[in-house]
């Protein structure tokens, strides 16, 4: 079996709709849904991941949650293959195991017991960057239709990120949209520098086409734009993100085989109206 979309749910409204999401997700890309929910422990307790008939008594409430979750996929996707799991652990490491067997983890933007002001969930925040898959925080109405943005630096080798928008963007026949945005360095901006701008812009595009193109050879059925502009690539792509049905970061390697969420990224998914995808590179 291939493998599955991993969805987690506390039963908040935020979480349904990443259920959703999730659901829509693996119908697309033809994989199983796999809907997991954590019983959080106390620190120093024992972590355990029971069998189902033990969890269920448990955890009656997580048991609960599971089985409406469940009912609501399978009444919009009767034909979806859909499993459970009911995981007794911290909450960040219970994820984190069932995203080692997932093509992508998929979370709400907040749960239940968040403050109301908070514009990330602590989860979600403390996933972002740290799973070898891509994450997906659920924001906002998730439209079903819009294009897929990515945001690209040409100072960086093309990576998972650009090969994973190229394919959502592929199995939802949707526009994708390729933004690079730069800024002046402070120096030369105080020393009031004269730049062209336009040269500068068209120098840069050649470069996101020289990057994406044999991705684009892949899928030739895919429609690229480009944006270049001179703006803060948060700012380009939040304001983006109000009508795309996605957008995707990039999380980079760092230390002891973990991620690096980039300040762009960290940015992106605290201030996005769409759905955003946290992309790692390979370890």
């Amino acid at each position: 079996m291939s493998a599955p979309i991993v969805v987690g749910t506390d039963g908040s409204a935020a979480a349904d709709r990443a259920v959703d999401w999730a659901a829509g997700e693996a119908a697309l890309r033809h994989r199983p849904l796999r809907i997991v929910h954590v019983a959080e422990i106390w620190p120093y307790q024992v972590r355990r991941f029971d069998p189902p008939d033990e969890a269920g008594r448990s955890s009656p409430a997580g048991h609960a949650v599971l089985l409406e979750a469940e009912s609501r996929v399978l009444e919009r996707r009767p034909d979806l293959r859909v499993t459970t799991a009911l995981a007794v652990n911290a909450t960040a490491d219970a994820l984190r195991d069932e995203a080692d067997k997932a093509f992508e983890l998929v979370l709400g933007h907040r749960g239940h017991g968040g403050f109301a002001g908070l514009r990330l969930g602590s989860v979600g925040l403390r996933m972002a960057g740290r799973t070898a898959v891509p994450l997906v925080i659920v924001r906002g109405g998730a439209p079903g239709g819009g294009e897929v943005v990515v945001g690209y630096d040409v100072a960086e080798a093309p990576g998972e990120a650009l090969r994973y928008a190229f394919e959502a963007a592929a199995v939802r026949g949707a526009r994708l949209r390729v933004v690079h945005a730069w800024r002046l360095s402070v120096d030369m901006a105080e020393a009031g520098y004269a730049i062209d701008e336009e040269r500068l812009n068209d120098e840069r595009r050649a470069r996101v086409i020289e990057a994406y193109a044999p991705l684009h050879a892949r899928y030739p059925l895919v429609d690229v734009a480009n944006d270049v502009l001179v703006g803060h690539p948060v700012s380009e792509l939040t304001r983006m993100s109000r009508t795309a049905a996605l957008v995707v970061v990039g999380a980079h390697p760092h230390r002891w085989g973990l991620f690096r969420l980039g300040s762009v990224g960290h940015g992106v998914i605290h201030h996005a109206e769409c759905p955003v995808a946290v992309v790692p590179a390979p370890r």
